[in-house]
C-alpha cells in the first residue's frame, strides 16, 4: 500500500499540473513556452501610435475571424476543417477578451465591425460551397495571419509599454497556433503567399559617426625625448652621488 501511495501522489500532481497548464503537455521536448507570467501588466509606460494600432488590428482579427470560423463549421464538409475552424473561433474568443481587457486599460476605442476587406472575405466565404468555401476559408486566414504575424514581432520587440507588451506576447501565441492550425490542414497554397523581401545589406558604419580620435600632435615626440633624457640623466647622477657617500667623498658645500 505504501509503494502505492508514493506513485499516486506524483501522479495526481502531474494531473493538477496539466490541467492549470494544458500548454506544458503539447510542448515539445527542448521547446520553450513563454513564461507569460513573468510579464507585468499595469498599463506602464508610453503608448505610440503603433501600439494603438497594434491593439486595434488584433481587435480586428477577431471580428472577422469568429464569424469565420462558425461558417467553417456549418459550411465545410471537411471534418477536419470544421475542428480547425471551431478551434480558431473559440480562441479567437478569448484573445478578444485579453484585446478588451487591455484597450481599457490603455483607454484605447475599439471597433466593433470588421474592416471593409475582411467584410469581402466574409462575403467570399458566404457565396462559396463545399471544397470552394474550404478553400478560401484556409487561404483567406492563411493569408491574414501571416500580415499580423511580423507586426506583432515589431510591437513585442519595441513597445515602451508593458501592457501592450504583453498582449504582443500572448497574441503572437495565439498567431502561431492559428496558422499550424490552417496549414494542418495540408490545402494551404504557399505558392500564392506574398514572397518575403530580399534581405538588404547593411551598410556600413558613418565614419562621421564614429569617435574621431586626436591626431597626436609634431611637438608630443620631442617632448617624450625630452622626458626619457631627463629620466636618464637623473638617473645617471643619483648614482654618482650615491656612489660617492660609498667612498666618502662629499660635495664642497657639504658643512657637517
Amino acid at each position: 500500500m505504501s509503494g502505492w501511495r508514493r506513485l499516486w501522489g506524483p501522479a495526481v500532481v502531474s494531473f493538477a499540473l496539466i490541467l492549470l497548464d494544458p500548454a506544458s503537455a503539447r510542448a515539445e521536448p527542448g521547446v520553450p513556452v513563454p513564461p507569460n507570467g513573468l510579464l507585468t501588466d499595469k498599463a506602464k509606460g508610453t503608448i505610440s501610435a503603433a501600439d494603438r494600432d497594434f491593439v486595434t488590428k488584433v481587435r480586428l482579427a477577431g471580428l472577422w475571424e469568429i464569424p469565420a470560423g462558425d461558417m467553417a463549421q456549418e459550411k465545410s464538409g471537411d471534418p477536419r476543417i470544421q475542428e480547425i475552424g471551431r478551434t480558431i473561433a473559440a480562441q479567437h474568443k478569448a484573445l478578444d477578451e485579453l484585446t478588451r481587457t487591455a484597450a481599457k486599460k490603455l483607454r484605447i476605442d475599439l471597433p466593433d465591425t470588421p474592416n471593409s476587406d475582411q467584410q469581402k472575405w466574409l462575403g467570399e466565404m458566404r457565396d462559396a460551397t463545399g471544397a470552394d468555401f474550404d478553400q478560401i476559408y484556409i487561404d483567406r486566414l492563411r493569408a491574414a495571419h501571416g500580415k499580423i504575424f511580423p507586426a506583432i514581432a515589431t510591437i513585442r520587440a519595441s513597445t515602451r509599454n508593458d501592457t501592450v507588451r504583453r498582449l504582443a506576447q500572448q497574441a503572437n501565441q495565439f498567431v502561431m497556433t492559428h496558422m499550424t492550425l490552417l496549414e494542418s490542414s495540408g490545402i494551404v497554397d504557399f505558392a500564392g503567399l506574398p514572397t518575403a523581401p530580399p534581405p538588404t545589406t547593411s551598410a556600413a558604419p558613418s565614419l562621421a559617426a564614429a569617435p574621431q580620435k586626436k591626431a597626436p600632435s609634431s611637438t608630443t615626440p620631442l617632448l617624450l625625448v625630452a622626458l626619457a633624457g631627463g629620466l636618464v640623466a637623473g638617473a645617471i647622477a643619483t648614482r654618482f652621488l650615491l656612489s660617492g657617500r660609498r667612498r666618502g667623498y662629499r660635495p664642497r658645500y657639504y658643512q657637517g
